[in-house]
């Protein structure tokens, strides 16, 4: 998925009318520019007052995985669902860190949360889905990702989900080599934030 996607995807989250949005916007301006010591400085500055604020604990998680500090985003993103157990979001991300780490049993763990927590959530349906695809379980892989195809609320969800169940029946059914999904990996941090944007305000 292209940068110019990701870059979207942070758009929508930073154009939504939040509390604080200033302090969201200049973090996020600093992580899109790549400037990510000084978005991190920023998050932690913010945190310092409001600890407890989840949007930019969130972002912090995203900063620390784009800084390849897989175990600091973990730390982060696992506070977050002990503190936010309803939101999915944090669960969706600890489970693309656990399997970009082979951990698939930890990862499908916060994959099943995730989907118990929010049944309709576009993207921990998704991944859900692409765990099973990275499993061979392809049977699982193919209906888990028709109800994420199900679940696309915007023409950016539904390509995705189309694309997904496109490389599984590839596999599945003419037999064709097996290759590594589309990495929707960092994408997903970003695109899952206009969800997980749209859950905090519903809590305010």
């Amino acid at each position: 998925v292209s940068k110019a996607l990701r870059l979207l995807a942070l758009a929508a989250l930073f154009s939504l009318p939040l509390a604080h949005a200033d302090e969201y916007g200049d973090v996020g301006q600093l992580l899109r520019s790549g400037k990510l010591p000084e978005a991190l400085a920023k998050a932690d500055q913010f945190l310092a007052t409001k600890p407890r604020d989840p949007q930019m604990r969130f972002l912090k998680g995203v900063i620390q995985t784009e800084s390849g500090k897989p175990a600091d985003a973990i730390a982060t993103f696992t506070k977050l669902t002990e503190d936010y157990p309803e939101l999915p979001e944090p669960y969706n991300n600890l489970a693309v860190l656990y399997a970009g780490q082979s951990q698939f049993d930890k990862a499908r763990a916060a994959l099943e949360t995730a989907t118990e927590v929010a049944p309709t959530n576009f993207w921990a349906r998704l991944k859900y889905a692409e765990l099973h695809y990275r499993l061979r379980a392809l049977d699982r892989a193919e209906q888990e990702t028709l109800k994420a195809v199900d679940l696309a609320e915007n023409g950016f969800q539904l390509a995705a989900a189309r694309k997904q169940l496109r490389d599984i029946r590839a596999i599945h059914y003419r037999r064709v080599p097996l290759v590594a999904p589309s990495r929707l990996g960092l994408t997903l941090f970003l695109a899952g934030l206009f969800a997980f944007a749209v859950l905090v305000l519903s809590m305010r």
